[in-house]
């Protein structure tokens, strides 16, 4: 009797660890037939290492996989190169948006009021035509504003299974409601939120109803949460989503005064001929964004570093350049087949190398010039040389 006892154990406990097995190896087969697996095990990556930096962990915030992928799109203020001083002619967007959206946003305490009346609005819109620095501002926005920043993509909301879009839209709310006080930035939003119509597919208008619900926030009323949206057709917008823009800011051409500015900036660290007249550069482009003033001055820095290439001088630096290229790959290719000397001393042929790689050997051309504007080129040419009809959507008003 206790032999047959001690049998059927034994059956039962290879059994269990059987179906043990069985269980974690089916597991291991199924997450590796995963097609998301690897983007997901990446996202998981990027965020860990975003939130480090931002002093947090996904595993105190208890993020679900949904929220690890959207936290993949947060922008860490440190690697933006764009602040507000170096956004040229929009001075009054830029106070307003200090003033009115980012102190109420990131300082509610000091805007405490029994009415309910002074807070930070749920959302912004940016509208202009293209190249006038909308998305320029947003970037100045998340490098200054203190605010959680996060700049979201269409692609990473859409997804092929049924019900993972809305769930990922629910994500983008719940994250930023962990991180806040937090601004969801869409670029071109028109073509994520446009008008809705009877044609649309059965998908894209369920994301929109979600991305509405969670906006308005119905338990949530506290929030300090953000939408800024940019768009150059902002007729193109829902009319419900427009209702959830309350402050609109038309980033218009610049003026005179404001390209004046903008070209200062631009040309800030370029050398000047003592004859440049700025005013004769300005008045010469009207009608020109912030885009192209840039492509301007691009393409005008460029023309005297084509006459220092094309000159004798210039040739015989290339080729010297290309020699002592040549040289360095050979030096590094012997560096990685034998040791080092003992000594660590340069060789002749090293210390060309360094000497080449050296801030002082860059080439040095001639300061600008006004002639080296408006050449026959594409840059002569600005995109948005003609004022486009104006926009029908309330402008907020500027001080």
């Amino acid at each position: 009797m206790k032999e047959v006892t001690r049998k059927m154990m034994t059956d039962v406990a290879v059994f269990a660890m059987s179906q043990v097995a069985f269980y974690y190896a089916f597991k291991y087969v199924m997450s590796s037939l995963d097609p998301n697996r690897q983007k997901r095990q990446d996202s998981k990556k990027v965020a860990d290492a975003k939130l480090g930096k931002l002093g947090l962990r996904g595993k105190d915030l208890q993020l679900n996989e949904y929220e690890e992928q959207i936290s993949a799109e947060l922008i860490l203020p440190e690697d933006i190169p764009v602040d507000f001083a170096s956004v040229g002619g929009l001075d009054g967007i830029i106070s307003s948006l200090q003033e009115s959206v980012i102190a109420p946003l990131c300082y509610p305490e000091l805007f405490a009021n029994a009415s309910g009346l002074l807070g930070a609005p749920k959302g912004v819109l940016l509208y202009g035509p293209p190249g006038t620095g909308k998305t320029m501002l947003a970037k100045a926005l998340a490098k200054e504003s203190g605010a959680t920043f996060i700049n979201m993509h269409v692609s990473t909301l859409t997804n092929k299974w049924f019900g993972e879009s809305n769930k990922l839209v629910a994500a983008l709310f719940s994250l930023a409601r962990k991180l806040q006080p937090s601004i969801i930035f869409i670029d071109e939003i028109d073509s994520f939120l446009r008008e809705r119509a009877t044609g649309d597919h059965e998908v894209t208008g369920m994301m929109k109803a979600e991305f509405m619900t969670m906006w308005d926030g119905l338990t949530s009323s506290t929030d300090r949460i953000m939408v800024l949206g940019a768009t150059n057709r902002p007729n193109d917008i829902d009319s419900a989503i427009l209702r959830r823009l309350p402050k609109r800011y038309a980033v218009s051409l610049p003026n005179a005064m404001q390209r004046e500015k903008i070209l200062s900036i631009m040309l800030a660290a370029t050398p000047l001929d003592p004859n440049f007249k700025m005013a004769e550069l300005v008045r010469r482009t009207e009608g020109y964004s912030g885009s192209d003033l840039k492509e301007l001055c691009r393409n005008a820095a460029m023309r005297p570093v084509r006459e220092f290439l094309r000159s004798k001088q210039g040739r015989e630096s290339v080729a010297e350049r290309r020699r002592l290229a040549a040289a360095g790959a050979s030096l590094n290719a012997k560096a990685t087949s034998s040791d080092a000397t003992p000594n660590g001393t340069l060789t002749p042929s090293e210390g060309d190398v360094a000497a080449a790689a050296s801030p002082a050997s860059k080439i040095e051309s001639r300061p600008l010039r006004n002639s080296d504007f408006f050449v026959i080129d594409s840059a002569a040419t600005p995109v948005n040389g003609s004022r486009s009809a104006p926009m029908a959507v309330d402008e907020e008003p500027l001080d």
